[in-house]
């Protein structure tokens, strides 16, 4: 295995554990949202679902990359 693998491999875990961590963030700050004000249910999980789609999309886009680097080679 080449050190490109082994980048490319690192760079997912790690593209992996970043959206993670961001989509818990963004779930934790709307149920809290929602705790304190149940009224404003749906406007905060409409709020929410623009960030988490694109968060998602960023993730994987870098897997993409990341899966290129590997089998390109």
């Amino acid at each position: 295995m080449d050190l490109a693998g082994l980048g490319a491999g690192l760079g997912a875990g790690l593209v992996a554990i970043g959206a993670g961590m961001g989509i818990g963030r963004f779930a934790a700050a709307a149920a809290e949202g929602i705790a304190r004000q149940p009224s404003a249910a749906s406007s905060i999980v409409g709020a929410v679902n623009l960030p988490l789609f694109l968060l998602e999309g960023v993730a994987i886009i870098g897997l993409v990359v990341c899966l290129l680097v590997v089998f390109t080679r």
